[in-house]
């Protein structure tokens, strides 16, 4: 089952069900409001109302109360950077404002050549269940489904201090969607091809089966410190090949155009502006 956010002709957010290749519309502001909602999947099974037509997309979720992310969590991309394998996951939040739609424009915070603008492609784990100390099967079996996500970085900010946080906060600079896929349908342990295009050349690929702590060990994890809510988002992290790595470093510009592909799940399409 594929799951989506779109914005109507009224300017009104909706969840919709993607079933049989047919999509529904559902009276839920969106996916996370709908996963809410304990008879989720009776209640869009038995409702097949066509959607109406809509202006533009929204991200698959857009009022997470809950965004944490993990970095360090490719082996390649740990590798690149040089540093040692974590014992534990690096974890940091974002807030709900830094999310934005599949086909989004991205801003650039400042003037290309002192931003440091950089491309992070992303495995996202939407939360459809109430974790509290959850153990492993626990948490797997709280998983809603996967999405696409880009954890555009501006670099300068992200190095001021030890913290990353200011460097990944940045508003309408995280692209989530362009569909949730539920578990039944795409499983990130055989291995889902990664990759980054800039301006159709592939910069990351990468695949799910490298990481370090995966889904499930990721919700376990968090769930032990603070409880997941049906419709948080979980950054999984992202593979070997960002800009910030190569020699010289390389960031993005004005009119770039940034692909995020995951197999088996969606692509972004994000033009960089000004």
């Amino acid at each position: 089952m594929r799951l989506r956010t779109v914005l109507t002709a009224d300017n009104e957010s909706r969840a919709e069900v993607g079933v049989d290749g047919r999509w529904h519309r559902t009276d839920s502001a969106d996916v996370g409001a709908l996963l809410t909602t304990s008879d989720w999947r009776d209640r869009v099974c038995s409702d097949r109302l066509e959607p109406a037509d809509f202006e533009q997309w929204a991200p698959v979720v857009t009022a997470p109360r809950k965004i944490l992310c993990c970095g360090h969590n490719y082996r390649a991309h740990i590798a690149e950077m040089d540093r040692p394998e974590p014992a534990f996951p690096t974890l940091f939040a974002k807030f709900a404002d830094t999310l934005t739609a599949w086909d989004a424009e991205i801003t650039l915070p400042g003037p290309a050549e002192a931003v440091g603008l950089d491309w992070e492609a992303e495995l996202a784990v939407v939360v459809g269940a109430t974790l509290r100390h959850a153990d492993r099967e626990t948490a797997q079996a709280g998983i809603a489904g996967y999405t696409v996500a880009n954890d555009f970085s501006v670099r300068t900010w992200q190095r001021r201090t030890p913290q990353w946080l200011q460097g990944k906060a940045f508003d309408a600079t995280t692209p989530l969607g362009p569909e949730l896929v539920t578990p039944d349908e795409v499983d990130p342990s055989t291995g889902l091809r990664i990759v980054c295009r800039v301006n159709g050349v592939q910069e990351q690929i990468g695949s799910t089966d490298d990481l370090l702590f995966d889904p499930a060990a990721l919700l376990s994890y968090i769930s032990e410190f603070t409880a997941l809510r049906p419709g948080d988002l979980v950054l999984t992290g992202t593979p070997g090949g960002v800009g910030t790595a190569a020699e010289p470093p390389r960031f993005l510009r004005p009119g770039d155009i940034v692909e995020t592909e995951i197999e088996g799940i969606g692509v972004l399409r994000n033009r960089i502006v000004r």
